[in-house]
Order: C-alpha cells, then sequence, then structure tokens
C-alpha cells in the first residue's frame, strides 16, 4: 500500500500529583512490555505529566519522536486538565486509556483510582470539543490495555487518511446515475480536500502521458499479471498508458495533501474517445490503495478509502446489485451455511476489484455497453474490464454518504462472501448478510442510500463505528438482529 498512512503509535502516562508518579511510571512500562509481546508497535514517552509544564516538556518530546497518534494512559487517577489540553494540542488522533488495579494487596497503598479518573478525563475532553477514542471499556491490566492500543492503530490510520486526503473527480454524474451524487460540503467538514475537473481533462492527461517512460514498464507489469487470462493484448498499450496518466495526475495535483484518490466518470463517452474501459486500471489502483470509483462516486471513493485505511487491504466498489436465483441456493448449501435465500445477494461492478480480491479474473469486455456501442460486432473499445468470481471469506458492506442538506450519515453491515459461481458477467460475488432483507428495506431504501457500497475483505465494523464515532457522524446504521425493530419497520403483530 503506498497511498495510505504508516502509524506511528506513542504512549505517555499522566498521574495527579497527590498518587506515587512511581505507579504510573511502573504501569506503563507493563504496558510497553504487553505491547511488545502482542506485537502491537509503540513508542514509550518518558515524560509523565503532572501538570501543565509537564504537558508541554510531553507535546515537545513526542514532536521529536515523530509519533502521529497518543496513547494517554492515566497509571492512576490523572490530571483531567493536563491531560485533556495533550489531547488537545497533539496533531493527531488519540486515545484514552487507563490501569486497573493488579491484586487486593495494593490496594492500601498502591490503589490508582483511574476507574475513576477516566470519568473527569472525558468530562474535560468534553468541554473542549475533543474528538477523543475511548474503547468500550477503557480500563484494563496492560496484556488488555495492549489489545486496545492495538485496535486502535487501525482507527488512527484511517483518522489519519482523512485528514491528508484529496480527492480527484472528473467529470459529472452520468444522467441515469445521479443517486450516487452528494453535495461536497460535508467533505471539507472531514478535512478532506476535492478537485473537481472535466472530462476533457483527463483526456488530456491521457494524451500527456503518450510515450511516457514508465508506460513500457507497467504495461510489462499487466502483461505478467495476467498471464494466460490477457485475452486482449493489444488493448494493453492504451490501459498503461492510462493507468501512467492517473499515476502521474495524482503525483502532480496533490498539493498540499498527502494522500488522493479518484472518483472518475467512466461512461457512456469515455470508450468512445479513448478506445477502452478503464476498469482494469481502477482494479490495478485500488491494489496500491488508491481507489478508483466509477460513475464520479465521491462518497464512494472515500468510502473505500476507509475501508483500505481500516483494513490495511484493497476495497473495491460494487453495486448491490440483484437476487440470487433459488436454484443457485439450493444448488450450494454448504456454502450458503446459515444464511437463507434472503440473506443474500450479488454484488457486481463492472470490473474494477483488485485482482487479489478475485478467485478468478479474466480481461474482457463490457458486455452492457458492447450491446449499445458495438451491437453485433467484435469487442473493441468495450474492452478493459476485469471480469471473474470475487474471492470468498469474510466481508463488510460500508457507505459513508451526505444528504442533500449536508449532513453525514453511514452504514456498515458485516458478513461473507459465499463460495458460489456466480455464472455471470462482471467482477461479482454472491454475498451474505444476516438479515439483509429488512437491512435492504429499513436502511438502505428507507434512507435512499444509492446502489453503490464499499466492500471491505475483512471484518472491520468494530473500527468503522469507532472511527465514525470520533469524526461525529450520529446516524450509523447496521442490520439489526431479528429480536430488534427498526424504527420504520412495521411490528410482526400486524403482520398475520
Amino acid at each position: 500500500m503506498i497511498n495510505i498512512p504508516q502509524v506511528k503509535m506513542g504512549i505517555v502516562a499522566v498521574s495527579r500529583d497527590c498518587f506515587p508518579i512511581s505507579l504510573s511510571e511502573s504501569r506503563r512500562k507493563a504496558v510497553v512490555a504487553a505491547c511488545h509481546e502482542q506485537d502491537v508497535e509503540v513508542v514509550e514517552l518518558q515524560t509523565i505529566i503532572e501538570n501543565e509544564n509537564d504537558m508541554v516538556k510531553a507535546l515537545e518530546e513526542a514532536k521529536q519522536t515523530g509519533i502521529n497518534s497518543l496513547v494517554i494512559y492515566l497509571g492512576n487517577f490523572g490530571p483531567e486538565g493536563p491531560l485533556s489540553m495533550m489531547a488537545q494540542r497533539f496533531d493527531g488522533p488519540s486515545m484514552f486509556v487507563a490501569a486497573a488495579e493488579e491484586a487486593t494487596a495494593n490496594l492500601a497503598d498502591s490503589r490508582g483510582d483511574a476507574y475513576c479518573g477516566v470519568l473527569n478525563a472525558s468530562y474535560s475532553a468534553g468541554l473542549r470539543k475533543l474528538p477523543v477514542h475511548i474503547p468500550e471499556y477503557p480500563v484494563g491490566t496492560p496484556a488488555e490495555v495492549a489489545k486496545m492500543i492495538g485496535e486502535f492503530t487501525p482507527v488512527a490510520r484511517t483518522i489519519l487518511g482523512l485528514k491528508g486526503l484529496k480527492i480527484f473527480s472528473f467529470g459529472p454524474r452520468p444522467h441515469d446515475f445521479v443517486a450516487c451524487n452528494a453535495p461536497i460540503k460535508a467533505l471539507f467538514d472531514l478535512g478532506v480536500e476535492i478537485m473537481e475537473n472535466s472530462e476533457l481533462d483527463l483526456f488530456a492527461a491521457f494524451q500527456k502521458a503518450e510515450g511516457h517512460p514508465d508506460v513500457a514498464k507497467v504495461l510489462a507489469e499487466m502483461e505478467a499479471e495476467l498471464g494466460e487470462d490477457n485475452t486482449y493484448g493489444d488493448i494493453l498499450p492504451k490501459l498503461a498508458q492510462y493507468e501512467v496518466a492517473l499515476v502521474q495526475f495524482h503525483k502532480e495535483n496533490l498539493g498540499a495533501s498527502t494522500f488522493g484518490i479518484f472518483a472518475n466518470k467512466c461512461w457512456p463517452s469515455f470508450n468512445k474517445f479513448f478506445g477502452f474501459v478503464p476498469c482494469y486500471v481502477n482494479a490495478r489502483l485500488a491494489e496500491r490503495g488508491i481507489p478508483v470509483a466509477c460513475e464520479t462516486d465521491i462518497y464512494g471513493a472515500l468510502s473505500e478509502y476507509m475501508i483500505t485505511c481500516a483494513s490495511n487491504h484493497p476495497a473495491t466498489l460494487l453495486d448491490i446489485n440483484n437476487t440470487v436465483p433459488a436454484d443457485m441456493v439450493e444448488a450450494n448449501p454448504e456454502a450458503m451455511g446459515s444464511y437463507t435465500d434472503k440473506d443474500v445477494f450479488m454484488g457486481f461492478h463492472c470490473g474494477n476489484t483488485a485482482p487479489s480480491c478475485m478467485k478468478n479474473a479474466q480481461l474482457r469486455f463490457q458486455k452492457i455497453m458492447h450491446s449499445l456501442d458495438e451491437p453485433g460486432e467484435e469487442p473493441n473499445i468495450t474492452r478493459g474490464t476485469l471480469e471473474g468470481q470475487i474471492k470468498p471469506g469474510q466481508t463488510t458492506l460500508f457507505r459513508l454518504q451526505s444528504t442533500a442538506d449536508t449532513k453525514l450519515r453511514a452504514y456498515v453491515a458485516q458478513g461473507d462472501i459465499l463460495d458460489i459461481d456466480p455464472q455471470s458477467f462482471g467482477a461479482i460475488g454472491a454475498f451474505g448478510i444476516n438479515e439483509m432483507q429488512r437491512f435492504y428495506r429499513h436502511v438502505l431504501v428507507q434512507k435512499r442510500y444509492p446502489h453503490h457500497a464499499g466492500i471491505a475483505f475483512a471484518h472491520i465494523a468494530k473500527t468503522l463505528y469507532q472511527v465514525l464515532n470520533i469524526l461525529g457522524v450520529d446516524e450509523i446504521d447496521y442490520n439489526q438482529p431479528a429480536s430488534e425493530r427498526y424504527p420504520n419497520e412495521i411490528p410482526s403483530v400486524f403482520l398475520g
């Protein structure tokens, strides 16, 4: 991954001056030792914060060590003013955690009262409107705190990614797919920059890349990657040129941002001028942590990038597309497991999923576009998709979206990609989500979400939920179990 942050986590201990400072120090050391045992990387700051002067010293130490994320550890009750000031002045995501009492024998002389201290720390952070991460249960033994730090790392990586992100978009939304369009104001609320461009800008960048020395290198990579699945080798030079064009645009236009992603218009006119469809290039860039969302789906690109940061793995963007036929369900009982026919659907897109996320993949042509643009002819300008079955395994559906009145809301749902041959075209797979039929009706339909879903190849709902909380997103939906009713759902007693 070349386009996501590298987290350098630090830990600083705090101590209220009426408690032994040695208690916080020894407990901090124990947490660091537990982190090493769990392969959780953390930089141990030596300054212990008892007062505001210590906070200034610790802040300088944090700067000198180059950490970009911070654990503020209450080894005892802690001074809520200085510790919240540390979180406020530290330029990166921070977390509050605290020490549990070790043993009965320590309670008379070495009690830390950090359980109580978290309450004051949280209150003080609230007064300053600080988006501090506090785990579900933030008090624990050294091993438990080390586990919390490990779980905080992908949260911090995602927050850092958004902080340095710029979205490049090319072209307006296609007329028939205005559903993914949403106001960009909410992006600025997140600290995300956006640079909107026309399709002519993209075509100019493509022409400029002709003859670029990197084209031959990318072409060789494509040939090696596709191997026997390189069904249209003659189209690869154009695809390589297009990839170089996007990479060069990325490098030249980041400006003050650190990371960049794309939301590009890819039809209906793209292939007529470029001479191909861009899906395979989109898939290759997703592999490197640079999602390229289809159909100028800006919030789709953002959702893909958040997934990439949270999972440290490529994401994809798929249509929540079609039902799974009954005969296919009946023919695959082992793959279905406990999922019912109403829990499953097909996730599909033309061919934009990273090669490593495909069970099998082949360079193909876009069947729908071909029927419109080249009816009765051999595929030519509609070639360039990467098609096949999406790899089975764990998955998380996720989308962060702005409403028309610029309020952010999101959904997240965990499930599985099933090992069922989709027997169809595109990059496609059968997805199982518990209670999908209700989630589909009472979240996706009821709340007017577009058809595109960000797809993670792991269970990362907890991480994304924590990220959304830090970002201040209040409306977060999920696939509720059968025992929980959606607010707008007809009560079962009325259904007969």
